[in-house]
């Protein structure tokens, strides 16, 4: 059994569900520390977070991952018990696989080996981990990030094990990701019987013209690494389940999925205006999740594209596609960020797996890429 395969099992059987830790930051900050990285704890509210580093110079690069996991689901959906990690027919099962104790181990294993390879190495190394990335992400990275800001460490470069990778691994890897924002919307009416229209006001009425401009609305176009921006309502209730009452508020969830083209307050005052342009009476409250951010060159992305080819033979794809990831909280700080990782495939699902094979390689592209940046000092 690898390394890689041996902390990978050993992290799945601890049931870390967010925000729970249960131990896995722990184990991974022993094995730092035997190799000579300073490990501090920087534990917000319920959630654990590690931060782990070897060495003061420049670069500083960072590995960025998460230890908690969402929820199994029923158990009698799986083939295997979700926190009892099995190998079967070169597969390993158990929550967290994929997402992201797989990573974790692979990136572990790699610091490990990279270090035993080169003690002396250029810049320093660094391990972030979190126990809220699948939760609220309020007291996990964003609240490290704020803390080494105060500190004034300034990361270079930072790698995300999140799972990247679409059919084959190492396929395409993230350079950056779309802003989220949210929007609570209630719109105002006069409850009242569906025989006297005269004496009620329906919401749903008042706002369909809107909900139409809305969803046809093209916010911006887009740019060479990053789609339009999409308006997609995730939920919209009313009524008080009686067939003959005009109901008096309607409540509406949506989310604005927006690239580096709009802002986040120009799509509020935009979304704004059609409402009162068609004389909504409503209210609102925004969340916004994260800005968008994109690392579009750098010394970062030649070497993960150069250690992807170099391991796997084939040429990975950029792309800035898919949900948000800790990674919102790095792009900011001016460090360049990618994410790569495994196939995506089951995250989240019952019957979560990861190829034994391609945590293997992974472990082997995350050691080339530590070679390309920091296995010689300047000099």
């Amino acid at each position: 059994m690898s390394a890689t395969l041996e902390l990978a099992r050993a992290l799945i059987q601890r049931p870390s569900v967010t925000p729970e830790d249960a131990g896995c930051q722990s184990l991974i900050a022993e094995r730092l520390t035997a190799l000579g990285f300073d490990a501090q704890w920087l534990n917000a509210g319920d959630v654990t977070n590690l931060w782990a580093q070897r060495g003061n110079g420049r670069p500083l690069f960072c590995f960025l991952g998460h230890t908690d996991v969402v929820p199994s689901g029923p158990e009698s959906a799986w083939q295997h018990p979700p926190f009892q990690p099995i190998v079967e027919n070169g597969r390993l099962f158990g929550r967290g696989a994929a997402d992201m104790k797989g990573s974790v181990a692979a990136f572990t294993a790699a610091v490990e080996r990279f270090v035993a390879d080169h003690p002396e190495h250029a810049g320093a190394i660094a391990v972030l981990l979190t126990s809220d990335e699948e939760g609220p992400a309020v007291d996990g990275t964003r609240h490290v990030v704020e803390t080494l800001a105060e500190r004034g460490t300034a990361i270079d470069y930072c790698l995300v094990g999140e799972p990247s990778s679409q059919t084959q691994l190492g396929d395409e890897f993230k350079v950056g990701r779309r802003g989220s924002l949210t929007g609570h919307l209630t719109v105002h009416g006069e409850q009242g019987h569906v025989a006297y229209p005269h004496q009620a006001e329906n919401p749903i009425h008042a706002l369909a013209p809107a909900l139409q401009e809305l969803v046809a609305t093209e916010w911006d176009r887009g740019d060479e690494d990053f789609p339009p921006t999409s308006f997609q309502i995730s939920n919209i209730q009313a009524g008080t389940g009686a067939d003959n009452v005009i109901p008096g508020s309607l409540e509406v969830v949506f989310n604005l999925r927006y690239s580096p083209a709009v802002s986040a307050a120009g799509l509020q005052q935009r979304v704004v205006a059609i409402l009162e342009r068609h004389r909504v009476r409503h209210t609102i409250a925004w969340r916004h999740s994260g800005g968008p951010f994109a690392t579009r060159d750098g010394a970062l992305i030649d070497a993960v594209e150069q250690a992807v080819t170099a391991q796997t033979g084939r040429t990975p794809r950029r792309s800035t596609s898919g949900g948000t990831s800790d990674g919102r909280f790095m792009g900011p700080t001016g460090a360049q960020v990618v994410e790569l990782g495994p196939l995506n495939a089951t995250i989240h699902k019952a019957n979560e797996h990861v190829a034994v094979a391609d945590l293997e390689r992974l472990e082997a592209i995350y050691y080339d890429i530590l070679q390309r940046l920091l296995a010689y000092s300047a000099g």
